[in-house]
């Protein structure tokens, strides 16, 4: 069985709060948690109306205390934005609270524009140590040595599973050469997936794991016909556009036809970046998803789908964890 886990941006719908995303967050993760879903991570992002998990590692204490199995990480932290030690005492603390259950992926990207880069005191260049900061925080992790001057209290000895986040070369190489899991952003960056998994999987040598693991990011808009999965991508298609025109927002109430609301231009550039995707009725959705791995082979598939009805996004997850059920057994030659 190919483990399969949710990425949660805690999306903002129109019409609504980010108190209510929050909540709607923690449903969603109980949900999952119910449905066999591996992981339920949750991202960083700043100054973004429709997205209500900036304070990530707050987040993930929440949802780890309202769960009681399922393993609760960052997808990511991005680390330019922080000091390694500060990160390392955050998810020593929560690993010392949820032993067994924390993960923490990294990335190398701001999550923001340059405006509030600037109002999280981050310098511009400070993507240059990223290596460098790798090393240190996950030397935090590690039992404390004798005359060790600075110490992560807690987070000295929790060894917490560090993974790679990326969208690009760098990202795999770093994985590669630090023997770390990798998780590539193809939901939304896909140019470059085939490349890095390749660099990824034929550089990797041991390090804190011994083989690599890769992990496959897919958009999942999933429903009871083909049609209503194709209206609920149409929120996320506008968020894109929103987004890669300077305009991001609350997301957007889906619409029948995303040419009623957008030109065909934006929507050929918002399909590209989004065709990590299965999307449609339970049928379509576990054969574009079992296409996917099948080409891919990842070791891990992570679904995140940004709807705008929480109910909806409910259904679309149990429906993608009956969709991956049902590709695990067939891999494992088992009937359903």
């Amino acid at each position: 069985m190919i483990p399969y886990s949710v990425l949660d941006l805690a999306p903002v719908p129109e019409g609504s709060s980010p108190a209510e995303a929050l909540a709607n967050t923690v449903d969603l993760a109980r949900h999952a948690e119910a449905l066999g879903y591996h992981r339920f991570w949750m991202a960083e992002h700043h100054n973004m109306t429709g997205i209500a998990s900036a304070a990530t590692s707050v987040m993930i204490g929440h949802v780890a205390g309202a769960t009681k199995t399922i393993r609760v990480g960052a997808g990511g932290i991005m680390l330019p934005n922080h000091a390694p030690l500060m990160v390392a005492e955050q998810f020593g603390t929560l690993a010392t609270l949820y032993p067994g259950r924390i993960d923490l992926g990294l990335g190398r990207a701001p999550g923001t524009d340059q405006l509030t880069m600037r109002a999280l005191r981050r310098g511009l260049q400070s993507g240059d140590t990223f290596p460098d900061d790798v090393m240190e925080l996950m030397a935090y992790f590690e039992p404390a040595q004798p005359g060790q001057k600075v110490q992560a209290v807690p987070g000295a000895g929790t060894r917490v599973p560090v993974w790679m986040l990326g969208s690009s070369l760098f990202g795999a190489q770093l994985a590669a050469h630090l023997g770390l899991p990798y998780a590539f952003a193809s939901h939304f960056a896909p140019d470059m997936l085939e490349q890095a998994v390749e660099v990824y999987r034929r550089s990797f040598r041991p390090g804190n794991i011994e083989a690599p693991r890769f992990m496959l990011a897919v958009n999942v808009f999933a429903a009871g016909s083909d049609a209503e999965g194709t209206r609920l991508k149409t929120s996320m298609q506008q968020a894109f556009i929103n987004l890669r025109s300077g305009q991001p927002g609350p997301l957007p109430r889906p619409v029948e036809d995303i040419l009623e609301v957008a030109q065909p231009d934006w929507v050929s550039l918002v399909d590209q970046a989004l065709w990590v995707s299965a999307v449609g009725g339970p049928e379509k959705v576990t054969a574009e998803l079992a296409a996917l791995v099948e080409r891919y082979q990842p070791d891990e598939v992570i679904l995140t789908g940004q709807i705008h009805d929480h109910a909806a996004r409910l259904r679309s997850f149990e429906i993608a964890a009956g969709a991956m059920r049902e590709i695990g057994a067939e891999k494992s030659g088992v009937s359903t």
